[in-house]
């Protein structure tokens, strides 16, 4: 099994015949997939800014969704994949959300730490909002990144090459 990367639209694809609860989703950072030795795929996950507006979206990413054909440890190897990819885009902190009544085995084994049993989400405030996402409490799950990004803003171009400067935070 190896892990690639892949486009949201095959992503989805693959979201919308495996996935039990959750439809596919509308943007992403990266999507990975999962592949057979023989190109046969396995499952995909995707990544994304966080949903709530209360999350830092800079530093923290997370897993939108994630699924597969029920292989054997195709799950903690997605989970896995998705943080080593997040860290070195410099992310310090992954999440992701499951239903209360998962155990989060997989996530538990890719060295996910639990962090908050939420209350049953409700989209009434924002009418565009597609509301065909399971209706329960969502556990969610996070693993710790990096330490403190540095904060490194473009200064200026000079003989082709980018000029950053270091600012305290």
């Amino acid at each position: 099994m190896t892990i690639v990367p892949c486009t949201l639209a095959t992503a989805n694809k693959a979201i919308a015949e495996l996935h039990r609860h959750s439809p596919p989703v509308q943007g992403h950072l990266f999507s990975l997939a999962l592949v057979e030795d023989s190109g046969e795929l396995i499952g995909v996950a995707v990544i994304a800014r966080p949903v709530c507006r209360h999350i830092d979206g800079k530093n923290i990413c997370e897993v939108k969704r994630l699924c597969t054909n029920g292989k054997k440890n195709a799950c903690s190897k997605l989970y896995s994949a998705a943080a080593r990819a997040a860290k070195e885009m410099g992310f310090t902190k992954i999440q992701t959300y499951i239903l209360e009544s998962e155990p989060g085995t997989t996530l538990k084994a890719s060295g996910w730490t639990f962090e908050i049993l939420g209350e049953i989400g409700n989209w009434t405030n924002r009418p565009n909002r597609n509301n065909d996402l399971a209706r329960c409490r969502k556990q969610r799950w996070s693993k710790t990144l990096n330490s403190k990004k540095p904060n490194i803003q473009f200064k200026e171009i000079k003989n082709n090459q980018l000029l950053f400067e270091d600012f305290e935070a």
